[in-house]
């Protein structure tokens, strides 16, 4: 089976083809076409300007992942394009795209939750594609924190979530307010890992709440230490332009979210007893959170598999996106797989889209 999957949640345009054969998932293609030098002047993403973009660069995209894969569009099978949540004015160039070529190809369409192919991701991976339920999922992004409770392939229960800031945000603000640029999750963790406590002794001595961390919930809230990081910078306004006191902040910061984020899941799998954990979003790639995620995991429960996904596909992709529409078309009924022909008209994009 070839799969194409569209991707344009937010600012990368990304398309790719993936196969499935006796149960083994290979990735053809996966391009990503990123907007991050455009929105950087801006300091975050202009959902305008990403629809712009997106309506670039969609076709080129599309098109090079046939050509890498060696496909042609009589050889695909199925079309995923990501149908929320996200900025509606990307959605809908990713969504019309798909629907378009649905029509034109007379192949059949999915919608996918943006998030749903995130937790995917991680079975891109030959060995992964064998995973043991119950699984617990920590998604972690610019627009979501939450802990998945999987019972089985496309079963979700959301057991604890962010109540205000997603971790990704956190992230982007707290380098907005140091001064670091955009986006802020990469340059805070590079910073951070430069850092040592014996060449920063001289600094003062900081630290940072971990919000909710004796909260008997499982749910999140970064907004209160993002606060305290504006709060320290304007105690000490002489040291606003230092590397090395805006070092000390980002490790500071990045291990007070670590800390209250894997202690969460941990509950979560005491309460839980899932077999397997996974990481999934944009913060995935966060080295330092994949690191003391794992120590943590094997430190808890030795037999628990831990999967994370690969680095190149913790960030927004399509071959994520396919792999979903994958699980989701195998589960389907013979009537509702011939109902997907009629999504070129029928499928809708939601910004604030549930995961179910």
């Amino acid at each position: 089976m070839l799969i194409l999957g569209i991707e344009t949640s937010c600012d990368e345009t990304a398309a790719a083809i993936i196969e499935e054969k006796d149960g083994k998932i290979k990735v053809l293609s996966n391009i990503v076409s990123s907007q991050i030098e455009l929105h950087a002047q801006w300091g975050g993403v202009v959902p305008n300007l990403a629809a712009r973009e997106h309506l670039k660069n969609i076709i080129p995209v599309i098109t090079e992942s046939l050509k890498i894969a060696d496909i042609e569009p009589a050889q695909i099978d199925l079309i995923s394009a990501t149908n929320g949540p996200g900025l509606i004015p990307a959605l809908l160039i990713g969504a019309n795209a798909g629907k378009t070529l649905s029509y034109a190809w007379k192949k059949p369409l999915l919608g996918i939750h943006h998030i749903e192919g995130h937790i995917y991701s991680n079975l891109l991976s030959p060995e992964n594609t064998e995973v043991k339920f119950p699984i617990l999922c920590l998604v972690v992004s610019g627009g979501h924190t939450q802990i998945i409770l999987m019972q089985d392939h496309l079963n979700y229960k959301i057991v604890g979530q962010t109540l205000d800031d997603a971790v990704g945000e956190a992230f982007d603000k707290v380098a907005r307010i140091l001064e670091l640029g955009y986006p802020g999750g990469p340059i805070i963790s590079q910073l951070a890992e430069n850092y040592t406590a014996e060449n920063n002794s001289a600094l003062p001595d900081i630290k940072f709440p971990r919000p909710m961390l004796k909260a008997k919930n499982l749910n999140f809230s970064f907004s209160g230490l993002k606060t305290a990081v504006l709060y320290a910078t304007k105690k000490y306004p002489e040291l606003k332009t230092d590397i090395n006191f805006k070092t000390k902040v980002a490790y500071e910061f990045q291990q007070a979210a670590i800390e209250v984020l894997i202690h969460k899941t941990l509950a979560a799998t005491e309460k839980y007893q899932p077999q397997t954990i996974m990481l999934a979003g944009g913060v995935s790639a966060n080295k330092e959170l994949r690191r003391q995620f794992g120590e943590a995991i094997s430190e808890k429960n030795s037999n628990l598999a831990y999967i994370i996904p690969a680095i190149t596909y913790s960030g927004d992709n399509a071959a994520m996106i396919a792999i979903a529409g994958h699980y989701r078309y195998q589960k389907m009924s013979a009537s509702e797989k011939k109902q997907t022909l009629n999504n070129w008209k029928n499928l809708k994009t939601d910004a604030n889209l549930k995961l179910k």
